[in-house]
């Protein structure tokens, strides 16, 4: 890279302060040829799933103001707290803990941008040899990807994303269950027209990352984020105005403010949802996505098949 820094755009790391709430939430990065992340329209599994044993369900606490917190185990040593995000495009590590475990960074340094398109921090490429999540001996792909970065909040030692994280498997994460669990799309694929009482199955948007993204009933497309304590997450990019805000500060170094809105009421395929709490973001970046958060998602089970690009949303116990 001739000493210069890579610069991964849309890597969103935002810690929110909402009334003492304070919440994560990810964005994808693009893709640095050195860091051989692909895109979604050439994502292939690292390892076919007939070569792998499906890990078994792991416990995770919705913990207010941190995220679904999950235990993990890094390279034998653990257990660490990782928080669950369907957004976060890859998974984050801490320094010191990539220190503890021997996960040395290697490469130039890779610029996170925020949601304020402040890019300050960097971070650096790493491969993590052996990941386990719930336990000790419940194993991930090995050599997994990450990145190392200086500034997660102190509670939280990692972030998994768990498209990444439990690829070539699809996977489930129940929220009134509190449990992510795995399973072999080959075997058992989402079928679009299976569509679970009370829910729905839609397609998984592509584009130029592999997060889970859905399309709206009236067009727009949204982000699943289990990072995001937030409900709808709607950009007020270029909107002036006196408005109440509160401030949210991203790993980009910069501010952006978000006000609490009225519900709305919106549709996803089959499944429609009332009383959605709304929250307007300002001085976010022009291109900051829609986002679903906990808030929206908590009362289902959300399941995500990457063979067949699939989506289900099911009531709990469905």
């Amino acid at each position: 890279m001739n000493g210069l820094k890579q610069k991964v755009l849309l890597l969103i790391a935002t810690l929110t302060l909402l009334g003492g709430t304070a919440t994560i939430m990810f964005a994808a990065p693009l893709t640095p040829s050195d860091l051989r992340i692909t895109t979604t329209q050439n994502f292939k599994p690292q390892l076919a799933a007939n070569t792998l044993s499906v890990p078994e369900p792991a416990a995770f606490q919705n913990v207010r103001g941190r995220g679904l917190l999950v235990s993990v185990w890094i390279n034998h040593r653990g257990p660490y707290i990782f928080a669950i995000d369907t957004g976060a495009g890859t998974t984050l590590i801490s320094r010191q803990m990539a220190a503890a475990v021997g996960a040395a960074g290697s490469g130039g340094p890779i610029v996170l941008g925020g949601l304020s398109e402040d890019t300050k921090p960097t971070g650096r490429a790493t491969i993590i040899s052996r990941l386990a999540i719930g336990t000790r001996t419940n194993d991930l792909r090995p050599n997994q990807r990450a990145i190392i970065i200086d500034n997660l909040p102190p509670e939280i030692d990692g972030v998994l994303d768990p498209t990444d994280a439990y690829a070539p498997f699809g996977y489930t994460i129940d929220f009134p269950r509190g449990e992510v669990s795995a399973f072999d799309p080959n075997l058992n694929p989402l079928n679009i027209r299976d569509v679970p009482e009370g829910g729905t199955v839609v397609r998984w948007i592509t584009g130029s990352g592999r997060r889970p993204f859905v399309r709206l009933s009236d067009g727009r497309l949204a982000l699943l984020d289990t990072g995001s304590g937030l409900g709808l997450a709607v950009n007020e990019y270029g909107l002036a105005g006196p408005r109440r805000k509160d401030n949210v500060r991203d790993l980009g170094g910069g501010q952006v403010s978000t006000r609490r809105g009225q519900p709305s009421t919106i549709s996803i395929g089959a499944l429609t949802l009332r009383g959605v709490p709304t929250d307007f973001l300002s001085g976010a970046a022009q291109d900051a996505p829609l986002l679903l958060g906990r808030n929206a998602l908590y009362p289902f089970r959300l399941t995500f098949d990457p063979v067949t690009r699939l989506i289900e949303i099911a009531p709990a116990g469905n």
